[in-house]
C-alpha cells in the first residue's frame, strides 16, 4: 500500500509542479510540460516492480507511435483559443486528436505497426 500512496504522490507532485511552473514562466513551464516525465516515471515504476525488460521496451517504443498524432493538437490550441475560447478549444483539440490518432493508425499498419488491437 506505501508502494502505491508514493507512486501516486510522486506522480501528482511533478503535475503540480509543471502546473506551477507555467503560472510563473510560459517557457519553463512548457519545456517541463514537454519533457517525457509521465513515461519516465512510468519506466521507473515497471523497473521497481520487476516487470521484464521487453515490456519497458515496448513501452517506450508504443509511446513514441502514440506521442506523434497529438503534435498537431499543440498547434491548433494556440490558433483557436482566442476565438473560440477555452472548452470549445479544448474540446476541438482533442477530437483533432482522435481523428489524427485514427489516420496515424491506420498509416502505421501499412509499416507493420499496430497500434490499435
Amino acid at each position: 500500500m506505501i508502494w502505491i500512496v508514493t507512486k501516486y504522490l510522486t506522480t501528482a507532485f511533478v503535475v503540480v509542479l509543471v502546473s506551477e511552473l507555467a503560472k510563473r514562466s510560459d517557457r519553463v513551464g512548457a519545456l517541463v510540460a514537454s519533457l517525457p516525465l509521465v513515461t519516465i516515471l512510468t519506466l521507473i515504476w515497471l523497473y521497481f516492480e520487476n516487470q521484464p525488460e521487453s515490456r519497458l521496451a515496448n513501452h517506450a517504443r508504443y509511446t513514441f507511435w502514440y506521442v506523434v498524432p497529438t503534435l498537431p493538437m499543440f498547434l491548433a490550441f494556440p490558433l483557436l483559443l482566442p476565438r473560440w475560447g477555452f472548452w470549445p478549444t479544448l474540446s476541438a483539440c482533442m477530437a483533432l486528436t482522435v481523428v489524427c490518432f485514427a489516420a496515424w493508425a491506420f498509416i502505421a499498419r501499412w509499416f507493420g505497426i499496430e497500434l490499435l488491437q
